[in-house]
Formats: structure tokens, C-alpha cells, sequence
């Protein structure tokens, strides 16, 4: 399994919206439910800075991934245009697999 982790700044006024848009129902989790290999999502927020998340993104291996990437790739570029508003810093922390 590998883990896509993303970390990104969020404006209060804007939280409500980004969460929306990340969490466990939102556009990205619907679009991501399309591809093979995606064995789910998780949304974090940090204790000590309320605009400061984290999501991990599962997949069932790194070629899955780049596979679902490849296939929705217009997809993928149209929601993260709209959703690049939502954020005043967004940056790939990387890719985990498990021990």
C-alpha cells in the first residue's frame, strides 16, 4: 500500500469550504473512488494551528496511483483549479508505504 500525504494552509474563512472539498465525501474523495487501487482517504487538521491539515490519500500500490493519475488526468487538473483558491499553501509532503 502506498500513502500520498499533502499538506496545505487554510484561511479561517475558508475552512468550512475546504473541508467540504477534502473530506470524507467530498470531490476529491468522489473522484479518487474512481480509480482502481484507491483504498480510501483521511483528512487531518492540527491540534495546535486550526488551518494547518494534512490528507493521506490510500492506494493499493504507487503504479495504481500513477495509473489513476494518468487516466483522470483533465479531471484531476479541474478540481485542484478550483480548489487551489481554498488554500494559501499546498505542498506534496511525499510518498509512504508501509512497514
Amino acid at each position: 500500500m502506498i500513502h500520498v500525504l499533502w499538506e496545505f494552509e487554510v484561511d479561517a474563512e475558508k475552512r468550512t469550504e475546504f473541508e467540504r472539498a477534502y473530506g470524507p465525501e467530498g470531490e476529491w474523495v468522489k473522484l479518487f473512488r474512481r480509480g482502481e487501487g484507491y483504498q480510501g482517504s483521511t483528512l487531518l487538521r492540527a491540534v495546535s494551528n486550526s488551518g494547518r491539515y494534512v490528507t493521506e490519500d490510500r492506494w493499493s500500490s504507487r503504479e495504481a496511483y500513477d495509473a489513476f493519475r494518468r487516466r483522470h488526468a483533465d479531471e484531476y487538473a479541474a478540481i485542484d483549479a478550483r480548489c487551489e483558491k481554498l488554500t494559501r499553501a499546498e505542498r506534496l509532503i511525499g510518498y509512504f508505504e508501509e512497514i
